[in-house]
């Protein structure tokens, strides 16, 4: 009898789990998922706000005095509607490619992680990918107030996508969300979407509200440059 309840236990304990990862992946949790080369439904482009990244961090190539960086390329990540798939192959980088590549990223060490865990996933060649990551983050321009503040700004998520959006009239409605770290009281990053084609384009629900809940409604902080 006992061993029959024992049984009967494990085998609800493992729907239970089941049925709790199941939820997981449905709401985007984890957001980290297995994938193949080139099966994705849209691009995030992310743009890092330097000198909330440079608060926390001693990173030499990116945070050295005197380098004034403002937002500046994190990566060009494929994405699910709910999750982003990771580290699709083991294909490498050629070393010229991160040779070339290497100066569109404020630190060089940033090409090969962003190759191996995202780059792979895209079903592009190395250097098609970092082409199309220049190419993306070039297209969006970012508003004079929020370029190189020698002053902090303090603004909040519908200011910063209202000046995004004037200055990106291109850029549909949830097509730029803002993140923000430390309880929402910093901006660490802002992620604009596009198609496969290039084209600006909505983010997926799960991102719009990850982002609703990092940064919240009140208002938060952009650290001067420096």
């Amino acid at each position: 009898m006992k061993t029959s309840q024992t049984i009967l236990f494990a085998a609800l304990l493992a729907l239970a789990c089941g049925a709790q990862a199941e939820r997981r992946q449905q709401r985007g949790g984890g957001h980290e998922q297995a994938g193949v080369a080139g099966q994705f439904d849209y691009y995030t482009v992310a743009l890092s706000w330097s000198p909330s990244y440079c608060a926390t961090r001693q990173d030499t190539n990116q945070c050295a005095s005197g380098r004034q960086l403002g937002f500046v390329l994190h990566g060009l990540w494929p994405q699910y509607v709910n999750g982003y798939p990771q580290n699709c192959s083991t294909a490498p980088l050629p070393a010229d490619v991160r040779q070339k590549y290497a100066a569109i990223y404020p630190s060089p060490g940033l090409a090969g992680h962003e190759w191996s865990k995202h780059g792979t996933c895209s079903g592009l060649a190395p250097a098609a990918y970092f082409d199309l990551s220049r190419e993306l983050k070039e297209r969006i321009t970012i508003p004079p107030a929020f370029q190189r503040p020698a002053t902090p700004v303090r603004t909040s998520s519908a200011e910063l996508v209202r000046a995004f959006k004037a200055a990106n009239p291109a850029m549909p409605a949830d097509s730029l969300l803002p993140f923000c770290g430390d309880g929402g009281r910093f901006l660490r990053e802002v992620r604009a979407c596009f198609d496969k084609g290039g084209r600006a384009q909505s983010c997926g629900a799960q991102e719009v509200k990850r982002s609703n809940k990092a940064c919240g409604l009140a208002s938060f902080l952009l650290p001067s440059v420096r």
